[in-house]
């Protein structure tokens, strides 16, 4: 599959404050010269917001869309959705997951249009954590003992996770299997275990990660941000 086009799908709950700096990624992402005649779309799916967070996905161009369900997977299903409507259906359309909190590398669209290319159905990545707002002593060298467990001394590392921030999927494919489940939490990982279980060749690949906020509150209860905050309170009883 040669994408014609790729639709950024980013959910919000109150992110004004780092919506900005994920969508100025997105925008540095998008001028990838191996995208130049490829088109590119972000959708934010401003959910339950009552902070500035559609003014800024207004400010930045990106198509807004407002609902008020306080779940996670609704508001992907909910760009997606949009994005599809905007480019007339999924044929030759990529669909690429971030977060509101998370940061793209400058090369991410370019590495997930050529992994579509490459004629896989979906790219599933790694995170890493850039930012630890609330330090707790300990935590980011266990979170990286952890998270990279299973990670070989050599070759490529065919890793265990899924994360909504970095999710990539043939737009087609995702709309076989019925897309993200309206669920509160963990709709990244019911969509690729759909993929999986109907035979799509899914690609799991650390090769390109994405930075993403280390916070101990998060907006999606029992998601990435939760795991973190468990780990933090291993580590330390007065948290």
């Amino acid at each position: 599959m040669r994408p014609r086009a790729l639709a950024v799908l980013v959910p919000a709950h109150n992110e004004e404050a780092l919506l900005p700096g994920a969508l100025d990624a997105i925008r540095t992402a998008a001028r990838h010269p191996a995208l130049r005649r490829v088109r590119v779309l972000t959708v934010v799916t401003a959910d339950t917001c009552s902070d500035g967070t559609v003014a800024a996905a207004l400010r930045a161009g990106a198509q807004t869309v407002r609902i008020a369900s306080g779940s996670v997977g609704v508001a992907r299903a909910v760009a997606a959705e949009r994005a599809l409507e905007i480019l007339n259906g999924p044929a030759g359309v990529w669909f690429a997951s971030t977060d509101a909190d998370s940061t793209v590398p400058p090369r991410w669209l370019a590495f997930q249009y050529a992994r579509a290319v490459e004629g896989w159905d979906a790219v599933v990545g790694t995170v890493d954590v850039k930012r630890w707002p609330q330090p707790v002593p300990g935590l980011a060298a266990r979170h990286q003992l952890e998270y990279t467990a299973t990670r070989p001394a050599r070759g490529p590392w065919h890793h265990p996770h899924v994360h909504g921030a970095n999710l990539g999927v043939r737009a087609d494919a995702y709309t076989t299997v019925g897309g993200f489940p309206p669920v509160r939490v963990s709709e990244d990982h019911a969509l690729v275990d759909a993929l999986d279980a109907t035979g799509h060749r899914v690609l799991r690949t650390a090769d390109c990660p994405v930075a993403t906020s280390g916070r101990l509150t998060p907006r999606a209860r029992g998601g990435f941000g939760d795991h973190l905050a468990g780990l933090a309170l291993e580590d330390s009883p007065t948290l």
